[in-house]
């Protein structure tokens, strides 16, 4: 892969880009925009590397953007606390990688194939990536975790995807080669892209499968403006929804459109108790998808047979990620708890003539054998938290919209998370709704903890604070009153 001066150019520019943005936008606009459109645009693959830091990339450089950003023009507003259970999950998720890079210092030899072995540096360094991984969870909490928040991711996302359709409907008609004319490489090879008579779109997402997903979310956001009557645009109300659809419906993924038909409904016509159980059912799925395939207990045979009834082409293809994920679960088993580490470890290999036998597709799999069940479960438990928090949360909110907003982003963020099971999809726009949804959770139950103290000892206490703070005879430290000193 060659990228070319526009490439690079594209990644010096963004933080000029993003500079702009949080001086015309509000932060949270600026934020949301800064992450969504580098997403949507940047090159993937192309990257900037300089000795001892991580190299600069369409993840990492809009990530350190919103972080100036917000340390720049930030508003002086109070984080409500990290839950404990959040503090051990994210303990655990930036330090256990450290464990497995110490742990895992032999070398590995198959065939003619010599795997190095990791230490303190690569811990550093792994330590370092989640760190700027996480810099859109860490904002997203403290800076949009209002309701107003709520309502403009999902607004960004439902604008960003009617514009980008565009692209898309292009790329449909004259083939996925936008990426290749603007920044001189092409992403992955061509027919895959070709899909019966037509191809399947990707504009500058990086794969066609991740084009579409992002489609199928924007509906499910889309039809959450509809059930709340609140129009986007100069359009009626069901037609950015029955856009989207015809545009996903036109990019030829079989999982998105599933992930869509099943959730677009529940967004437009369950109750938001009834979203909300089923959000905790899916992440609950996740957590147990290991343990379940590591069992033999998941059914696979008939999952692929269930496949063989839309397309034998659809069966065989989940029948060869089964397969791949079998062997490397087995090769995971061998150190099952921090895993293998990172830079090719934790992949299969011939043992004869060492040749690269793995075919890594979901991000649960790739977890495991890099930082062992232990970094899956830091990773996808933290995930399937902010869910369990944001269901606890909606009783307390009165608003009707309000409502339909939580419930619609934490159906959506379940939805990213059920797709890391066949796909490494893990995105900073992942990131970024995980700490929205936390945040925004984490405030109104803050909010609903503190309306639960009776009237009667607020006024109680108000009266107490009042008295002491306007004696005459003598000091306060702490609330706690204290002689005056006749040795003065």
């Amino acid at each position: 892969m060659m990228q070319n001066w526009f490439a690079t150019f594209a990644l010096l520019s963004w933080p000029v880009f993003a500079v702009i943005l949080y001086f015309v936008l509000p932060l949270n606009r600026a934020t949301i925009w800064t992450i969504l459109a580098a997403q949507l645009f940047l090159p993937v693959g192309a990257f900037l590397k300089y000795e001892m830091v991580p190299q600069f990339d369409k993840k990492t450089i809009p990530n350190l953007c919103i972080l100036a950003g917000c340390l720049i023009v930030q508003r002086f507003t109070k984080a409500v606390p990290l839950h404990l259970v959040a503090k051990f999950l994210l303990f655990v998720f930036l330090l256990g990688p450290i464990a497995t890079s110490l742990l895992n210092g032999d070398p590995l030899f198959y065939g003619t194939r010599a795997v190095a072995g990791v230490g303190l540096y690569d811990a550093i360094s792994t330590l370092e990536s989640l760190c700027i991984d996480l810099i859109p969870f860490f904002i997203a909490r403290r800076f949009l975790a209002q309701s107003d928040d709520t309502k403009e991711i999902l607004r960004a996302l439902v604008l960003a995807m009617l514009f980008y359709s565009v692209l898309l409907f292009f790329e449909m008609r004259f083939s996925p080669q936008l990426h290749n004319w603007v920044y001189g490489y092409n992403l992955a090879e061509f027919l895959q892209s070709v899909r019966e008579e037509g191809y399947r779109p990707m504009a500058f997402m990086g794969h066609g499968l991740l084009a579409a997903f992002f489609v199928a979310t924007s509906l499910m956001a889309s039809v959450a403006f509809w059930r709340a009557r609140t129009p986007l645009i100069n359009l009626p109300l069901s037609g950015p929804s029955l856009y989207l659809a015809t545009l996903l419906i036109m990019c030829k993924s079989f999982g998105a459109t599933l992930y869509a038909t099943a959730v677009a409904p529940l967004i437009g016509l369950a109750s938001p108790r009834s979203q909300m159980r089923i959000a905790v059912l899916l992440v609950s799925v996740c957590l147990l998808y290991p343990t379940l395939r590591s069992m033999d207990l998941f059914p696979t045979a008939l999952t692929v047979d269930a496949a063989n009834l839309v397309s034998t082409e659809r069966a065989d293809s989940l029948q060869f990620r089964f397969e791949h994920e079998d062997q490397l679960l087995t090769h995971a088993f061998r150190r099952p708890v921090l895993g293998w580490g990172r830079f090719g470890r934790s992949r299969v290999y011939d043992p004869q003539t060492g040749e690269d036998l793995s075919v890594t597709d979901g991000d649960w799999v790739i977890t495991i054998g890099q930082f062992g069940f232990v970094g899956f479960f830091a990773k996808f438990g933290l995930f399937a938290f902010v869910v369990f928090r944001a269901a606890s949360a909606l009783k307390f909110l009165k608003s009707n919209q309000d409502r339909i907003f939580l419930c619609a982003l934490t159906l959506i963020l379940s939805i990213n998370i059920v797709d890391l099971l066949p796909n490494a999809g893990l995105v900073p726009w992942t990131w970024l709704l995980v700490g929205a949804l936390l945040g925004r959770a984490d405030r109104i139950l803050a909010s609903a903890t503190s309306d639960r103290i009776p009237v009667s000892l607020k006024s109680n206490l108000v009266g107490k604070n009042q008295a002491i703070m306007h004696r005459n005879d003598g000091f306060t430290i702490r609330g706690a009153e204290r002689p005056p000193s006749h040795g003065a």
